[in-house]
């Protein structure tokens, strides 16, 4: 079985690994199909790691997966061979405190896909086959594989649009168009937004975001000043997903939020400089949001009914055996919006 393991930052390395397990009775074999690059999949290969996350070791990246159920631990675990299913790469204990109080995102104990942040690390699901928990497993029949595998990072926006709270009718900003960008204008269109205005500084991105729901966009890179409009009097808009983690947009969308607003913070860039005074002379409610856990199962399920369609964001498609080629790919955000990998073409 072929794994996708990094090694250090620009060392990744296609390797043979036998860690895969028969299934326990609570348990599937998945023979992967596909896999989506993430933008912690690339800090990794691009950095060697995540801030202070830091590689001691080598490690099989890749946590957006789906695949093809080829072995029952059980017959009643709700599965048959043959069936797509997305898989979640949240694995929380179930018994720590923070699992015992529902918010199992923040488990002390969890088992995340592809994480260097524990030691020893936490292997990823970037191999050909996988042995899962049949609680991970959401069927996805209906779906392509790799509509099956945008499950995860569908999550992570929906879990933030539960964070907000009430979106009916709200008007809505949403700073970076990456795939969480274009996801949020999903879930808040979904959620009820009356308006949503979405700002980046590539013109493709900018294209689908206005393909997924955005009423508005804005090249920031070509119109600097183009939210200043929105700042005018106290501000306009009742909330702001930012998603780039650059600190300019931050500052740019803070300015332009009113009164008692809400600001979601999903972009990870490393720290910011925040305007205090603002944030406080407002009202504005800053909220962080990490993760997901049982919106996993919902983000499938949108997307089997067909009230969200997630293509559009998948540009790119590569080979298992071309797989650096899919990084370099997801590196070029003039080109690429969701590159996946293919594991068993």
């Amino acid at each position: 079985m072929k794994a996708l393991v990094i090694h250090a930052a620009k060392d990744l390395r296609l390797e043979d690994t036998d860690d895969n397990k028969a299934p326990g009775n609570d348990e599937l074999v998945i023979d992967t199909s596909v896999g989506g690059v993430c933008g912690s999949d690339l800090h990794y290969y691009n950095h060697g790691g995540i801030g202070p996350i830091t590689l001691k070791q080598p490690m099989i990246l890749g946590h957006e997966v789906s695949g093809v159920v080829s072995e029952l631990g059980s017959k009643n675990l709700g599965f048959k061979v043959g069936d797509l299913v997305a898989v979640s790469p949240s694995r929380p204990c179930y018994h720590c405190t923070y699992c015992f109080e529902g918010m199992h995102n923040h488990c002390e104990n969890m088992q995340f896909y592809g994480s260097a942040m524990p030691m020893p690390h936490i292997q990823g699901a970037f191999r050909q086959q996988l042995t899962a928990k049949a609680s991970q497993c959401v069927s996805a029949n209906g779906l392509s594989a790799g509509e099956a595998a945008m499950a995860e990072p569908f999550a992570v926006t929906l879990h933030a649009t539960k964070r907000i709270g009430d979106l009916l009718g709200k008007k809505v900003l949403i700073t970076g168009c990456g795939p969480i960008g274009i996801l949020s204008i999903i879930a808040a269109r979904l959620a009820g937004a009356a308006q949503i205005i979405a700002t980046d500084i590539a013109d493709n991105a900018l294209a689908i975001a206005a393909g997924c729901g955005a009423d508005k966009i804005i090249n920031v890179l070509n119109e600097p000043t183009g939210l200043e409009p929105y700042s005018a009097g106290k501000g306009y808009f009742d909330v702001m997903y930012e998603c780039s983690g650059n600190e300019q947009a931050l500052a740019a969308g803070i300015a332009s939020l009113k009164p008692r607003s809400i600001l979601m913070q999903l972009g990870l860039g490393g720290d910011m400089s925040l305007p205090m005074m603002q944030l406080t002379a407002k009202e504005i409610d800053l909220r962080g949001s990490f993760r997901f856990h049982p919106e996993f199962k919902t983000a499938v399920e949108i997307m089997t009914s067909g009230a969200a369609d997630v293509k559009p964001l998948i540009s790119h498609t590569v080979d298992l055996s071309e797989a650096e080629t899919a990084f370099l790919i997801a590196n070029d955000r003039s080109k690429a919006m969701k590159t996946q990998i293919s594991f068993n073409a």
